[in-house]
């Protein structure tokens, strides 16, 4: 009798992405949305740099940069938040964030550039990135969480739960983007 047992589970050996466990340890769309759009705020923010080294002209702007960025990016990433986009969405933010904060500290351009229109080109000089100062700035700013956003798994939402998620993340990082500018003046 034991020979005909009823299998109820079998195991063949092959691991699919779309396991339930796998689901629930995988991280949420809006959560990379919210930590990229931390990490160029926070990581990316030149005038934020000046703040805690000292040099910065205005303390209410360095941090008013905080959220005009944070808001900003959050905006852009919670548009392209969809499975498909969401990583190649991060990548630019976060290539373009780097490359921009290496271009601000490299020519010292304040941070209110970005907003008032650039006098200058905001990119570093092709020169500089024989530099071992910019290509370590790349490396930590752009390369390190690319890899990270690239080697994480997200989790799968179906297309009306992706798009409430997309659109409160969205919200929230208008307020947050509103806010920033309130605190500019």
């Amino acid at each position: 009798m034991s020979g005909m047992a009823l299998k109820l589970f079998r195991s063949t050996g092959y691991s699919s992405l779309l396991m339930p466990g796998e689901s629930r340890l995988a991280t949420h769309p809006s959560w990379l949305v919210f930590g990229a759009s931390l990490w160029l705020a926070v990581a990316c923010n030149v005038g934020l740099w000046r703040l805690l080294a000292g040099t910065a002209a205005d303390v209410r702007s360095a941090l008013a940069s905080v959220l005009v960025l944070a808001g900003a990016n959050g905006i852009f990433l919670s548009v392209f938040g969809w499975r498909r986009t969401i990583r190649f969405a991060t990548t630019v933010a976060l290539l373009v964030g780097a490359l921009v904060a290496c271009g601000l500290w490299s020519q010292q351009l304040p941070i209110e550039t970005l907003w008032h229109g650039p006098s200058r080109s905001l990119l570093p000089g092709w020169a500089s990135f024989l530099r071992w100062q910019v290509l370590a700035l790349i490396l930590l700013l752009a390369v390190v969480p690319i890899v990270w956003v690239w080697n994480h798994s997200l989790r799968r939402l179906s297309g009306p739960a992706q798009l409430q998620a997309n659109l409160l993340t969205g919200i929230v990082s208008a307020v947050v983007f509103v806010a920033g500018l309130l605190a500019m003046g």
